[in-house]
């Protein structure tokens, strides 16, 4: 059964970039918003289940931080892996994604490996 990636970025390049990233991985679909409030309204919708959650923290009108915790508050997501891609350099952004329930934060610019590695890892624990 495919897996489904939602991937959060209002940058049009970013999100085709993640999606060629994510091309070589078996059974993976992926789905995109291009802002924090189409995400939600694709969480909500519930046509599709998402079985991870990528976002930028650069979003906007709602940032990243804001739409981690509106998934982070609905009890049917605490378990949804988390997925931060970002250019942010505040040295306090780690600890305040930890504290929110990140699962990981990934710099840009990144290695599309090291994201497809970490992707699958969270994705073969909800197996």
């Amino acid at each position: 059964m495919p897996r489904t990636i939602l991937i959060v970025d209002d940058s049009a390049s970013c999100l085709e970039t993640l999606e060629f990233t994510l091309m070589p991985l078996a059974n993976v679909q992926v789905r995109t918003a291009s802002s924090a409030r189409d995400a939600l309204t694709l969480l909500d919708n519930g046509s599709s289940a998402i079985d991870m959650l990528i976002t930028d923290l650069d979003l906007r009108r709602m940032d990243g931080f804001e739409l981690i915790e509106h998934v982070r508050r609905q009890p049917r997501f605490h378990a949804l892996p988390l997925v931060v891609i970002s250019g942010d350099c505040d040295p306090r952004t780690p600890e305040r994604l930890r504290r929110l329930g990140v699962n990981s934060h990934i710099a840009k610019p990144y290695s599309p490996s090291e994201v497809r590695q970490i992707l699958e890892q969270f994705l073969n624990v909800r197996e």
